[in-house]
């Protein structure tokens, strides 16, 4: 699995990259990445507030929760 701490690290420059890979809902505050399209994933684990979407053992997606507030 990858580092929780690199995700972390990454999320101030995610929220800031706009692309039909990443998408940010303001409201929720919920940043959701996609490193595949469609996603098709099969299974999930979270992790201290940060859902790995998985299809198979490819990880295909990241949600992460509370993400203006990691920055």
């Amino acid at each position: 699995m990858e580092k929780v701490s690199d995700i972390l690290e990454s999320i101030p420059y995610l929220l800031k990259m706009p692309s039909k890979w990443v998408d940010y809902d303001d409201e929720a505050d919920v940043l959701y990445i996609s490193f595949k399209k469609p996603q098709q994933a099969n299974d999930s684990i979270m992790e201290d507030d940060i859902v790995f979407h998985y299809h198979n053992d490819d990880l295909v997606g990241l949600t992460i929760l509370h993400a203006k507030g990691r920055d």
